[in-house]
């Protein structure tokens, strides 16, 4: 054992990003919020005592855990955006234009407007995203003045869920709603990045563009999206390492050709560092235009320290290295940790690193065969290391993404990337056949993409990863890549029976029977095996639909098949339990005191607030999940992007 433990000692600073994230993530996940004075403080001790005095190794991983908590308290306290403390309709707006996001059936507008113009007691301004169907757009820069309805974001739909207000604090962004008409009142100045992109966006009108080059997320057309994610390939529609490896690489040979013709200057200096230097100016400037993802921060670090490495003569495609852009990224926002673009990011580059340079598999020496093989080990590993975070966050894997990946992938590499990125740049100047051509090219590859995704069991539906089950299976995978055996393969050993426990937990995780949004707008049962709702659509709560039939083991594409109620009254019942919900005061005033007085009713739900002193205890607030057993978990709204800083 002490043999194991000592040979440990080179691969100690691989675990240093992840001891910080978990304690960042124990923060983001806390059903209460901590109340942690002089968070800032605390962050800076254990981070000095962890970095810079001689501790053992178990006291220096819990300084570092600590670091993470109280670094993550404090950025979310210092971010301080500003939260609309209601829904507020038809209300009249004016601000300036901050960003434009476009989607295949309406635009998104970001618009900074002054923060007491929505009820909030600040002298900033705040940052309202709103929908419009209108053809007509502003600029990035104007000015305008419209009539909007807003909703304040959204908490989770169940514990552990995606929390779309903490995303939405994270990003700036105070409410969400629509406008239908609005004015122009004075033209700003588009001279910034944004206004560039909008710029490049309204020449090239190409959602390829818009895909691949401009970073926008949701050009896709709701079918087309889940064609490609069914093929294993949605990851290409997020600018990360594949886009970023390709645009360096490209700028990188053509330079080097220039430089290398031109004698008096590589009598000077090499080629390859010109080229290097061109190739990292290069990817700066797509960097900017992409949106400056978090996938596309990550890839940009790890391509700036394959330049320097190359320029210094070393290897670039280290653990280390990977380690390094994980801490910088982290330091940024410790928030990016909990988004799906970091962690399949991440966890695709670590394996690789890991299986090329570590475990580093015997080619055949044929070079075709190379080649093949690869490409073909590479889609394996990035598949297997991504899988449980596909899982989470989109609720299918692709079980064809290998075939996927070695078909499609080499198409957007040698044919469409090339033909975006240079007919970008035609477009700009009027010429759009480029672009035409690879609307063509890529209406081919779709089809493709379509045959593929139409295979049988194209696609498995997993159940519900809680928290706790995401972290074993983390570690699981930790232990695999940084343990370092000696005879014994303890690596695969130790990472199998963590993948393993959570696996287990995931199997015997119990499924709720009822589920409530915070506001009670929407409320759902589980019955034989069906999830019935009190209505098919709501706006406010477009996810949980989603969420809770993923939660019930229903396939997410199945319609929202309406509860049948009573003049208002719905009586949901269990094997256990009878739970009765209203949601119009006619239905609550007309049955209220007899549902009190009435034993065999275990739970009241209102979507219009009461309280009771006779039944108290069946009265329940909040959102919230209940299991057969008689468990409730209640969703936390309590958290600092919740509600307004005091």
């Amino acid at each position: 054992m002490k043999e194991i433990l000592e040979n440990q000692c080179p691969n100690i600073f691989l675990w240093v990003p992840f001891v910080m994230a978990f304690g960042a993530a124990l923060y983001f996940s806390a059903a209460q919020e901590p109340n942690l004075p002089f968070a800032w403080l605390f962050a800076i001790i254990t981070f000095c005592i962890a970095a810079f005095l001689r501790t053992p190794i178990i006291i220096r991983g819990i300084l570092l855990f600590v670091f993470g908590f109280c670094y993550a308290n404090a950025y979310t306290n210092i971010l301080n955006t500003p939260i609309m403390p209601r829904d507020m309709r038809d209300i009249n707006i004016a601000g300036h234009i901050t960003g434009i996001d476009h989607t295949p059936d309406k635009h998104r507008i970001f618009i900074s407007v002054p923060a007491t113009t929505l009820n909030i007691k600040s002298d900033g301004n705040a940052i309202v995203r709103v929908s419009t169907e209108s053809n007509i757009l502003p600029n990035i820069g104007d000015e305008i003045s419209t009539r909007a309805t807003l909703f304040k974001p959204t908490p989770p739909d169940i514990y552990g869920g995606f929390d779309f207000a903490r995303w939405a604090y994270f990003n700036g962004i105070t409410a969400t709603g629509y406008i239908d008409d609005f004015t122009i009142t004075e033209l700003g100045d588009h001279a910034t990045m944004n206004g560039v992109r909008n710029w490049i966006h309204n020449k090239s009108n190409s959602v390829l563009v818009d895909g691949l080059v401009l970073g926008y997320k949701n050009t896709l057309k709701k079918d087309e999206r889940a064609t490609w994610m069914s093929a294993g390939v949605g990851h290409i529609w997020s600018i990360s390492g594949f886009h970023m490896t390709l645009i360096g690489g490209w700028l990188f040979a053509i330079f080097y050709f220039i430089f290398r013709c031109i004698p008096s200057v590589v009598r000077r200096v090499p080629a390859r560092h010109i080229a290097a230097l061109c190739a990292w100016i290069g990817i700066i400037i797509y960097l900017g235009i992409s949106g400056m993802g978090v996938a596309t921060v990550r890839a940009f670090l790890m391509a700036t320290l394959l330049l320097v490495a190359a320029l210094m003569g070393r290897n670039a495609f280290s653990l280390r290295n990977v380690c390094l852009a994980f801490c910088a990224i982290f330091l940024i926002n410790p928030y990016y940790i909990m988004t799906a673009g970091f962690q399949l990011s991440f966890s695709a580059i670590f394996g690789l690193v890991w299986f090329w340079t570590v475990v580093n598999p015997k080619m055949p020496e044929n070079k075709i065969l190379r080649i093949l093989c690869t490409a073909l080990l590479t889609a394996v590993i990035a598949s297997l290391f991504t899988a449980p975070f596909v899982a989470l966050h989109f609720y299918s894997v692709p079980i064809y993404s290998i075939i996927g990946n070695l078909i499609l992938l080499p198409i957007f590499s040698f044919l469409i990337m090339p033909l975006v990125i240079i007919g970008a740049l035609c477009a700009i100047i009027g010429i759009h056949f480029p672009l035409q051509f690879a609307d063509i090219v890529y209406n081919w590859t779709l089809s493709i993409a379509e045959h593929i995704s139409h295979l049988p069991f194209a696609t498995i539906t997993p159940a519900h990863i809680s928290n706790p089950a995401i972290c074993f299976i983390i570690f699981g995978m930790m232990c695999i890549v940084f343990i370092r055996p000696i005879k014994i393969r303890i690596n695969y050993i130790t990472g199998a029976i963590f993948i393993l426990i959570g696996t287990v937990i995931i199997a015997i995780s119990p499924r709720p029977v009822f589920f409530a949004t915070a506001d009670h707008e929407l409320v759902g049962i589980a019955n034989n095996g069906e999830v019935l709702f009190n209505k098919s659509r709501a706006s406010n709560h477009y996810f949980a639909f989603d969420t809770w039939k993923h939660l019930t083991g229903n396939n997410i594409d199945t319609p929202n098949n309406r509860a049948k109620h009573n003049r208002g009254l719905y009586i949901f019942e269990t094997p256990k339990y009878k739970i009765a919900y209203m949601q119009k005061f006619v239905a609550l005033q007309n049955n209220i005191a007899r549902l009190c007085d009435d034993d065999d009713t275990d739970f009241i739900v209102s979507y219009l607030e009461i309280n009771g002193e006779r039944c108290a205890n069946k009265i329940l607030h909040g959102g919230f999940t209940i299991y057969e057993s008689g468990k409730i978990i209640y969703v936390p709204t309590n958290r600092l992007w919740n509600n307004p800083h005091q």
